[in-house]
C-alpha cells in the first residue's frame, strides 16, 4: 500500500511539473522578478535583460525601454516560456520570463493586460493608401476577401495570398505577424485584411506572395482572438 501510494504521489509531481513547464498566460498577479542588469539587448520591440537575482541569472523580456546595464529593475507580470527562439538575435532561450517594468515592490497589473495591450497594437493594419493587388495564380490562390469570407469552408486547407504589407510585428508569441491587404473586401467587415503569421521576415510596403494554412477561431490568450489567421506561412516576393 505505501508502495502504491509513492508511485501515486511521484506521477502527481511529474504531471505537475510537466504543466508547469508549459508557457501560460495566467489570468492571476504573478510574482514579479527582481535582480541587477548584467546586460542588454534591444530589438524593434523588445529590451532584453539579463538579470542577476537572489536565485541566479534569468533573461527576460521586456516592452522597449532604455535600460543600462547595471541597474535594479523588477519585472512585474512575469510569464515564462520556455525554448523561446529569437530570430532577431538568433539565439534561444532555455528559459525567459516576458513581463513589464515595475517599480521594486510595486503591486503590478495582471500579466494578461500587457499581453493584451501588445495584441491590441498589432490587431489592425496602418493605413498604406490605395492598395490594388493583382490575385495569385494556382488552384490554393485566393484573395483578402474570400479567405475572411469563406474562411469555414478553407479550414486548414492550404492558401496562397498576393498581397501588400501593411503591418509586421516581428517576434511575438515567437512568430511574426503580417497583415496582408490586396484591394478586396471591406474595411466596414474586416474583410480588407488578413492577419498572417510566419517565421519569413518583411516589412511594411513589400508586396508578397503568402502560403500558409487557413485555421479559424483562434484564441491567443488575454481575451483576444481571431476569425481567422493563415498560419505557418512561407513569404515570397
Amino acid at each position: 500500500m505505501r508502495k502504491l501510494l509513492v508511485t501515486f504521489v511521484m506521477l502527481y509531481t511529474l504531471g505537475a511539473a510537466w504543466a508547469a513547464d508549459k508557457p501560460v498566460m495566467p489570468p492571476q498577479e504573478t510574482a514579479a522578478i527582481s535582480g541587477k542588469v548584467l546586460e542588454v539587448k534591444d530589438v524593434e520591440v523588445y529590451t532584453y535583460l539579463r538579470l542577476q537575482t537572489g536565485n541566479g541569472e534569468v533573461w527576460a523580456a521586456v516592452s522597449k525601454a532604455p535600460i543600462k546595464v547595471g541597474a535594479d529593475v523588477t519585472v512585474g507580470n512575469a510569464t515564462v516560456m520556455h525554448d523561446f527562439e529569437s530570430k532577431t538575435l538568433k539565439k534561444t532561450f532555455p528559459e525567459i520570463y516576458f513581463g513589464s517594468i515595475a517599480a521594486p515592490g510595486a503591486k503590478t497589473a495582471a500579466a494578461s493586460g500587457d499581453m493584451a495591450a501588445m495584441h491590441a497594437n498589432m490587431a489592425k493594419g496602418v493605413d498604406v493608401g490605395n492598395v490594388k493587388i493583382a490575385k495569385a495564380t494556382g488552384p490554393d490562390a485566393r484573395t483578402v476577401a474570400e479567405v475572411v469570407a469563406k474562411r469555414a469552408e478553407l479550414k486548414d486547407k492550404t492558401v496562397v495570398i498576393h498581397g501588400k504589407v501593411v503591418k509586421f510585428t516581428p517576434e511575438v508569441m515567437g512568430k511574426n505577424w503580417v497583415h496582408l491587404r490586396d484591394g478586396t473586401g471591406s474595411a466596414a467587415d474586416g474583410t480588407n485584411d488578413i492577419l498572417v503569421t510566419t517565421k519569413d521576415e518583411t516589412q511594411v510596403g513589400d508586396v508578397v506572395i503568402a502560403k500558409g494554412t487557413v485555421h479559424i477561431d483562434r484564441d491567443l490568450g488575454s481575451g483576444y482572438s481571431y476569425k481567422v489567421l493563415v498560419e505557418e506561412a512561407t513569404l515570397k516576393k
